[in-house]
């Protein structure tokens, strides 16, 4: 809201002192005017024109003024005119920097000199003033410091305990070798029952071994 205030009240100043300043230019005085026997070139060369300044044109009826293009100006061609006036006192306000050119419509009078070039000069005035830019809002700047217990990203996985990468285990090992099974060896040694087996089997063959023997006694006598 300040900053509107302050452009409004340096805008009325500016204005103010534009209208203080601005000036009034009777085209071709103060001992000449708007006709062919004043030097209305050099006359031109002589003044300071600035924007907010007044181009006073006193004429009789003979003559007129044409706003005309460079071109138009240079050739004396009133044909395209952008603006034109006849009627005897004419005030043309320069409203903007630049050049700007006129001519007399009549035949003939442009080529006997009457024709001006006006070149507007840019005011301090008519300038706008620099409006204030709000500062922009400045947040401090707080530096993060990685805490101890907070993960360090940055190192590798063996160096922080979260991220290391634990050796597989054997239960879930789907590649594991079958076990090596030692070679099955005999047993020499005889359980107790083999042994009265073996015991019985060994009797009875001496009994019919010791029948054979005594029938063979028999049929020999």
């Amino acid at each position: 809201m300040a900053t509107l205030e302050t452009f409004i009240r340096v805008s009325f100043v500016a204005m103010l002192i534009e209208i203080a300043v601005a000036a009034n230019h009777i085209v071709g005085g103060p001992n000449g005017g708007w006709d062919a026997n004043t030097n209305l070139q050099a006359w031109a060369s002589s003044q300071k024109f600035s924007v907010g300044d007044k181009l006073i044109f006193q004429y009789p009826p003979n003559h007129n003024v044409v706003e005309v293009t460079k071109a138009d100006y240079d050739s004396c061609q009133p044909a395209k005119p952008i603006q034109s006036y006849n009627d005897g006192a004419t005030t043309i306000p320069l409203t903007s920097p630049g050049k700007r050119h006129f001519i007399c419509g009549s035949f003939g009078h442009c080529s006997q000199g009457m024709k001006i070039e006006i070149d507007t000069l840019a005011s301090e005035t008519s300038s706008t003033p620099p409006t204030e830019s709000p500062s922009p809002a400045v947040f401090p700047v707080i530096p993060i410091t990685p805490s101890a217990e907070s993960p360090d990203f940055g190192n590798s996985a063996a160096e922080s305990p979260e991220y290391t990468v634990a050796a597989p285990s054997p239960f879930f090992d789907t590649h594991l070798e079958s076990p090596t099974l030692p070679p099955v060896i005999p047993s020499t040694e005889q359980s107790p029952d083999q042994s009265t087996a073996s015991a019985k089997k060994g009797n009875l063959q001496a009994f019919f071994a010791f029948l054979f023997s005594f029938l063979l006694m028999l049929l020999a006598s």
